[in-house]
């Protein structure tokens, strides 16, 4: 009878906290580099010591005991031969107690104090005197409650010896690196010297991570990147997507003939361009991208005639319903008239429908008859089938995952791949677009439509709320709309509901005769809708509102835009916000209410936000200072699950690496295929198959 296999053995809690870390690799934990140094390497002399600086000292313990002065304490005296340090304990156990007892030799580290009262040490970290000191500084690594760093150093020590990191960089490639900057030569070098730095070594350069270890780890891991958006890239292109060629006397020209308004010049660039990219079958994988109100709707609909008019369908999916419902009602006013002679519907989609009204609308989607598909998540959910999908819209992309991405790209006939197109109201920065967009086409919609009226932005302390509200008074009194926006504040969804709905009840006491509404994250879809048709009908003359209207909601009328605790929102998200007024012919502002600190000053990156605001209107100048003050994290959003953030280089000062591995990429992809594989591999594992989205 055959052997039962051996189960594997339970993970332990430091192991089951490294999984969780990502550190599953021998090349993970090689790779976790430390956040910072401790000098354990010297010794330092009480009578040469200075205050205030850190510093490891020796000694023999002559006192140890426990106060009870105001709270309870232990207070340890180390004597070292040339002067005596107290070492001050609020938190310890009996086993502290045990190594710090009278005549036991010592090395404590921490940071010296001087005084009245002699030198002294609070909370040092502390053990027996015994061996020799360490030859390299101790490494502090990124860690959590259940992995302990003197775990977590030995599992590095241990992963160092045997990882294989043999040269993934080809000779040429390197030596073009070394004349442009100075690199360690070997990785394993560069990793060793990161781990374990000598004593001597200039801590700041490795603070700003300026030495040659570090330019090489960050060259590698920009290659990386560029490497594995190329192979992406090429294994899209080898994809099949239906033809969409552009019928001259077709539904696309029809559309334009019936618009209310011409398109820029910028909207018919960008429509040209899309309309080449369709006319292909190598799947179209383009970014349109266009600050807030350019006019992306228009082009996305004149793509969507396109590919109806070749005879397939298109899915568009929005982040809320509201936007959906925004694109829903623009879309069936363009398209519905001339869809209708053809027998075709455009068709809704959202999570809070009514079963027979979703089932009506899955059968018009599996039919074919519903050409054109608006809607939420909801559009990807396993029981939407759709006939022929060609084309997805993607708006506001980076609200999305990238699983939700696959799943609608794999909505379509199974031999064949639908075009993709995502927008966005948030510019990429150049240096953006070259390293985490490198796999795709950016159209950019550059101008404005005519008739759009500047808004005056004024950054307001919160104790003048009064002025403010008088400000609405006035605006109320010519016939115009109003939206105060409260801040979401993610910690507690309780307490951004009482913000708003406190700031709802002044606001309707200090405005008597005037509808002011409510709308929020929590309020049922049903109601959400009622409070939104109020305002856009005109009806409703103030709407107090958390981030909701973000984006998508298009009511001329409104012209005054107030964001409540201003300084708790990102660079993009106040312009976005900026961006819902100034949509008519009416002159419009944009009032920022800060509230400092108790007795304090607003910080540094809220000061520099609410400047940028005030300074430029300019989106892909609101990109470039945002990328400055918050760092890609907030451009790139969900595309970020599974897809690397970069860990180590830093877009704003080494976009000479980035132009070197955007170089390197093709050239390496070309001529030495395995190296490429092995070094994506390295750097990214499993995680190279999000890019694909």
């Amino acid at each position: 009878m055959p052997e039962a296999a051996t189960p594997p053995k339970p993970l332990s809690a430091p192991q089951k906290a490294m999984h969780k870390l990502g550190l599953r690799r021998d090349i993970d934990l090689a790779l976790h580099l430390p956040l910072r140094y401790e000098d354990e390497t010297r010794i330092v002399a009480l009578r040469d010591a200075r205050p205030g600086e850190s510093a490891q000292i020796e000694g023999v313990v002559t006192h140890s005991e426990v106060q009870y002065r105001g709270r309870r304490q232990l207070l340890v005296t180390l004597d070292d031969g040339s002067d005596t340090c107290t070492l001050r304990f609020f938190s310890f156990y009996p086993s502290h107690q045990k190594t710090l007892a009278v005549g036991a030799r010592i090395r404590a580290r921490g940071e010296l104090k001087g005084g009245f009262a002699g030198w002294t040490m609070l909370h040092p970290a502390f053990k027996l005197a015994e061996g020799d000191l360490p030859a390299s500084l101790t490494p502090v690594y990124p860690t959590s409650a259940q992995l302990p760093q003197a775990y977590l150093r030995k599992a590095v020590v241990g992963a160092l010896s045997r990882v294989d990191l043999h040269e993934t960089l080809p000779p040429d490639a390197l030596a073009a690196l070394q004349r442009q900057t100075r690199v360690s030569p070997r990785l394993r070098d560069a990793l060793q010297h990161l781990h374990h730095p000598g004593p001597d070594v200039s801590l700041a350069a490795l603070d700003d991570r300026s030495h040659p270890a570090w330019q090489r780890l960050k060259a590698e891991e920009l290659l990386a990147q560029q490497l594995s958006q190329a192979v992406a890239k090429r294994e899209r292109d080898a994809l099949h997507a239906p033809a969409l060629p552009l019928r001259r006397e077709g539904l696309h020209e029809q559309l334009l003939a019936v618009l209310p308004f011409a398109l820029t010049a910028a909207q018919r660039r960008v429509g040209e361009e899309i309309a080449a990219d369709l006319a292909r079958t190598v799947p179209m994988h383009r970014l349109l991208q266009g600050d807030v109100g350019s006019g992306k709707t228009v082009v996305a609909a004149l793509a969507a005639a396109i590919a109806i008019d070749a005879g397939w369908q298109c899915a568009l999916m929005a982040p809320t319903e509201i936007l959906a419902e925004q694109h829903f009602r623009k879309l069936i006013g363009w398209l519905e008239p001339l869809l209708a002679p053809l027998g075709k519907r455009v068709a809704w989609l959202t999570g809070s429908q009514k079963k027979k009204q979703r089932e009506e609308m899955l059968a018009l989607i599996a039919s074919g008859e519903a050409a054109l598909v608006v809607g939420t998540h909801a559009v990807i959910q396993d029981q939407v089938v759709f006939d022929r999908l060609a084309l997805a819209l993607i708006d506001e992309q980076h609200r999305f995952g990238v699983a939700q991405r696959l799943a609608l790209r794999g909505k379509s006939l199974a031999h064949l791949e639908p075009h993709l197109l995502m927008m966005t109201a948030t510019p990429i920065p150049r240096t953006l677009a070259m390293s985490y967009y490198a796999d795709l086409d950016v159209s950019t919609i550059d101008e404005l439509p005519p008739g759009r009226t500047p808004i005056v932005t004024k950054v307001i302390s919160d104790a003048r709320r009064d002025e403010v509200v008088e400000r609405i008074r006035a605006q109320l009194a010519q016939g115009r709309q109003v939206y105060w926006v409260c801040p979401l504040i993610e910690e507690s969804e309780a307490l951004d509901l009482s913000n708003a709905t406190a700031t709802h009840a002044e606001l309707s006491y200090a405005l008597p005769g005037v509808m002011v509404g409510l709308l929020h994250s929590r309020m049922p879809v049903a109601e959400k809708k009622a409070v939104m048709s109020l305002f856009v009908e005109g009806q409703m003359g103030v709407l107090v509102s958390t981030t909701v209207i973000e984006v998508g909601v298009d009511v001329p009328n409104a012209s005054l835009m107030v964001i409540e605790h201003a300084e708790r929102f990102g660079l993009s998200q106040l312009h976005q916000l900026r961006g819902r007024v100034g949509r008519g012919a009416a002159a419009s502002a944009c009032v920022l209410l800060y509230s400092a600190p108790e007795g304090g000053r607003l910080g540094e990156t809220a000061r520099e936000r609410l400047r940028a605001m005030v300074e430029t209107h300019d989106g892909f100048e609101i990109a470039r200072r945002d990328l400055e003050i918050r760092g890609p994290g907030e451009f790139l959003g969900a595309r970020q699950s599974g897809a690397p953030l970069l860990r180590f280089a830093d877009l704003a000062t080494d976009g000479h690496l980035l132009a070197w591995a955007r170089e390197t990429a093709p050239i390496m992809l070309t001529q030495h295929p395995e190296l490429a594989e092995q070094h994506i591999a390295r750097w990214l594992g499993s995680k190279a198959e999000y890019l694909k989205a």
